[in-house]
């Protein structure tokens, strides 16, 4: 006997003790005894505070339920915001981007989709952040589009990738000039599912493998130079044109977008140092 009593809990030691003391309220009170109050009085000031050791009541549950709540939400927020830190600063590692000013945002909506994914995302910026149309908007790995429409809050932001949104670009080793788009190339088809077209616009040469980049824009805008577009993935083998067509691979893959950068000033902020020519 004295094990099992050593085994039983304080806990349910009290709640034996709450069951007994009622048991004994209730058969006196059965019995038809007069003048109960003083034991009833007794029995609450006893059973009061046990009620309370043994557990709260539905107020406090509900109480507790609630700030439960709002430290998960708490906590979920801050998870995102070092989430989003995180991946900003990997962003900003790319040399290219040195000493640009950049603005963080989040992808949270998607417009229609194309061959290549969606044509169009709406971020969380806006005018308010210093956000303005035809601003180069990146992600980890290089770029996902332009600005091309600011509201105080929100931007949209054209893709690359849509038919509508050509790009200017050095390609492989060379930096031979061409043309990245979402539609066909001139005399070409259009580009399969996760593709974009690719067309030469000088003459050189390009193979599988070969790194495009942007060739940058006057006054650095949309696109400074260097930023990373994708990866070609095949060559068209077509004697009869003057330069090469063929496809490439995004650097960003359009459906898995969640953080992303816009910027608001060109990388370059120091004068391009001047060269002397050798004299004969």
């Amino acid at each position: 006997m004295s094990s099992i009593t050593e085994r039983t809990s304080p806990r349910r030691r009290l709640l034996v003790g709450l069951v007994a003391v009622t048991a004994f309220v209730l058969a006196v009170d059965l019995s038809g005894a007069a003048n109960l109050e003083p034991v009833r009085g007794a029995a609450a000031a006893a059973l009061g505070p046990l009620e309370r050791l043994l557990g709260p009541r539905d107020g406090v549950v509900s109480e507790l339920r609630a700030e439960n709540l709002e430290l998960r939400g708490r906590l979920s927020a801050a998870e995102q915001d070092a989430a989003v830190e995180s991946r900003l600063a990997t962003i900003l590692t790319e040399p290219v981007l040195a000493g640009a000013v950049v603005v963080p945002a989040r992808v949270v909506a998607l417009g229609v989709s194309g061959p290549a994914g969606p044509e169009r995302v709406t971020i969380d910026v806006g005018a308010r952040d210093g956000v303005k149309v035809d601003r180069a908007v990146v992600a980890e790995g290089g770029l996902v589009g332009r600005v091309v429409s600011v509201a105080p809050w929100t931007s949209d932001v054209l893709l690359v990738g849509s038919p509508d949104l050509a790009v200017g670009v050095r390609v492989g080793p060379q930096g031979v000039l061409g043309q990245a788009s979402g539609s066909a190339a001139p005399g070409g088809a259009g580009p399969e599912p996760g593709r974009l077209s690719l067309a030469l616009v000088e003459t050189g040469t390009m193979r599988s493998g070969d790194a495009v980049s942007t060739l940058g824009s006057l006054g650095g805008g949309p696109y400074p130079p260097g930023l990373a577009v994708g990866t070609v993935t095949s060559v068209d083998d077509d004697a009869g044109r003057v330069a090469q067509t063929g496809a490439l691979r995004p650097s960003v893959d359009p459906t898995s977008l969640d953080v992303v950068a816009v910027l608001v000033t060109t990388p370059r902020s120091t004068p391009r140092p001047t060269a002397t020519a050798a004299t004969g």
